[in-house]
């Protein structure tokens, strides 16, 4: 019986010790000065794409965040069922989401959130869902 509980005790403390291994493997990090965001996944750069961020008059909030809502497509309720594209959300109603106004892409556009050219936005949405909301961090710095 000593044996079965160590065993399980040595097991559990194997997952948990897997869970935080993988913590925090696929990075978002959204630089607000260059707008760019660089994605990376067990610190391997996959991914570096232009993005928009808040305009004047408007923020997009800093600091780290775990993803707690995805969705293929959500209609914004603020901003007159506006589209938002393959939505990853992080803070309150902020979301790296896709947008169709790609040539605004590069210099800050949005009402707060992170816009991607929606081909990307569909990528990055679809790692998230593949490495799991816990397992990511979205970083948004000057």
């Amino acid at each position: 019986m000593k044996k079965l509980v160590c065993w399980f005790a040595a097991a559990a403390m194997l997952l948990m010790g897997g869970v935080s291994a993988k913590a925090s493997t696929l990075i978002a990090r959204v630089d607000v000065a260059a707008q760019k965001m660089v994605v990376t996944h067990y610190g391997k750069v996959l991914y570096e794409w232009p993005v928009s961020t808040a305009r004047q008059g408007f923020t997009t909030p800093r600091g780290e965040f775990r993803p707690y809502r995805v969705h293929k497509l959500w209609l914004s309720r603020t901003y007159d069922n506006a589209p938002m594209p393959y939505a990853v959300f992080y803070d309150r109603g902020w979301a790296v989401h896709g947008t169709d106004a790609v040539s605004r892409l590069g210099s800050p556009a949005s009402h707060g959130c992170v816009r991607l050219a929606t081909p990307n936005a569909q990528t990055f949405y679809t790692l998230v869902r593949q490495v799991g909301a816990g397992n990511t961090r979205i970083i948004v710095e000057n």
